[in-house]
C-alpha cells in the first residue's frame, strides 16, 4: 500500500495572486494533511467492515463538495 499525498499546489487568492504568507501556507498544509489522514482512516475502516470501495469514495467526494463557505458574500 502506498500512502502518498498529492503535491500541494501554489495557493491563490480569489484574484489569482499567490498566497505569500508562510504561516498561512503552513497551516493550510497541516490542515489538509490531517484531513487526508482522517479520511484515509475512515476509508480503511469502511472497507474492513465490508463496505463497497466505490461507494465510500463517492460519499467522501460528496462530503467535500457539500462544504459551505461561511464567509461567502452571496
Amino acid at each position: 500500500m502506498t500512502d502518498c499525498m498529492p503535491e500541494f499546489p501554489v495557493w491563490r487568492d480569489p484574484q489569482g495572486n499567490p498566497v505569500a504568507c508562510v504561516e498561512k501556507i503552513k497551516v493550510m498544509h497541516e490542515n489538509l494533511t490531517e484531513l487526508r489522514q482522517v479520511a484515509q482512516d475512515a476509508f480503511e475502516d469502511a472497507i474492513l467492515m465490508g463496505c463497497d470501495e466505490q461507494q465510500i469514495r463517492d460519499y467522501l467526494a460528496g462530503m467535500m463538495l457539500s462544504l459551505v463557505n461561511p464567509y461567502s458574500q452571496d
